[in-house]
């Protein structure tokens, strides 16, 4: 379970850029609703000690424990689709005991572990028919009990996530192409038919906010409000910012206008803050975490590895996206947090752990490549 490691093999440069975000947060949600910043500092406390803890676990020993994972998380989506708390029209929470979490926030990181040891497993055999057809039928389940929640932002999310997942694991070239070929006007089609009135496949609140995004001025009153008082706070900040909890009337977040702003919308909170500037340096932060991830990915040692490494490079990436895509209006209202920045303790958590075991795999990289 544990190996001696070199210090200097430790990717402190990971570690900085992780806390460096997560402290962003932490000022950021004190200024969309300071009543939470202790919680989030606790959490980032805790996420960071667990990442550390996890980071010297040998991570092949605990993917020899993949099914055990795949079914753990199997039961805790079923036990949100059957005893899971709503709210706002959403199944998405879990309360056991005192705690309550949301099981999809942390499918995602126990869907990389498996397929991680999955594909190691039959590496040889990965670009052929029944290898393939096995990782989406397993990959399937998951995904639709989190997108029947509904959940359709986090099941883009894992959609993204688990195209990562074959890529790095050694899917074709050729077979991605083919399969892309199809995807595209199959996925143009499925969203023009969802967007009819007569059908089931969004519902109607999901629905409404992509036809807000495609007609914001039809909307602007109702679905397009959050989106379009969120470019204006993020353009209001200019290059400077307006300053961190300043009492401007002109304020967007001061006057409420932003609603979801420690979770969804936290971006407009720091763009409207600290303006231009700060808002590049949380995509910076974004980019070189993920960016990290895949040069570790490249020195792993194995399949496994990489797969780790490259898709938690991706989570963070295509989450970070489509957070920031949604807060400046360049895509429809998700509902999906920004990663080590917005609110959200199982997230954060969650996100904190799969970092641990991306430290692993550069503790265990290989010699020849450093």
């Amino acid at each position: 379970m544990f190996k001696r490691y070199r210090l200097r093999d430790y990717d402190f440069k990971l570690v900085f850029l992780i806390l460096a975000l997560s402290a962003i947060g932490v000022i950021a949600i004190g200024s969309a609703e300071e009543s939470l910043q202790t919680r989030q500092l606790a959490g980032v406390v805790a996420g960071a000690f667990l990442m550390i803890v996890i980071s010297f676990f040998d991570y092949t020993w605990i993917l020899r424990l993949n099914w055990l994972m795949y079914v753990g998380n199997l039961v805790l989506l079923v036990a949100v689709w059957q005893f899971g708390e709503e709210s706002k029209g959403a199944t998405r929470w879990l309360k056991i005991g005192g705690l309550q979490f949301q099981p999809s926030e942390t499918a995602k990181i126990l869907l990389i572990l498996f397929f991680a040891q999955f594909i190691m497993k039959h590496r040889k055999k990965l670009n052929t028919v029944g290898i393939i057809a096995s990782c989406v039928a397993m990959f399937a389940v998951p995904w639709v009990l989190v997108y029947k929640q509904p959940d359709l932002s986090t099941s883009i999310v894992l959609l993204a996530m688990f195209c990562v997942i074959m890529f790095s694991g050694g899917v074709s070239l050729k077979l991605v192409f083919a399969v892309l070929a199809v995807a595209i006007p199959a996925v143009a089609l499925v969203i023009s038919l969802a967007l009819q009135p007569d059908n089931d496949l969004l519902t109607d609140n999901q629905r409404n906010r992509i036809l807000a995004f495609v007609n914001p001025q039809e909307y602007e009153t109702t679905f397009a409000y959050q989106q379009l008082n969120s470019v204006t706070a993020i353009a209001s900040g200019q290059l400077e910012g307006k300053g961190y909890k300043n009492n401007e009337i002109t304020s967007v977040k001061n006057g409420n206008f932003l609603s979801e702003a420690q979770t969804d919308f936290i971006f407009s909170v720091i763009g409207e803050e600290f303006g231009f500037k700060g808002s590049v340096l949380v995509i910076v932060l974004l980019f070189c975490i993920a960016l990290e991830c895949i040069s570790v990915a490249r020195k792993a040692k194995d399949v496994a590895g990489m797969v780790i490494a490259a898709s938690m490079g991706g989570l963070v990436a295509f989450q970070g996206f489509f957070n920031i895509g949604v807060a400046t209006f360049i895509l429809p209202t998700t509902g999906l947090t920004l990663p080590f920045v917005s609110y959200g303790l199982t997230s954060l958590l969650s996100l904190f752990s799969g970092m641990g075991f991306v430290l692993n795999v550069r503790l265990q990289a290989k010699k020849s490549k450093q």
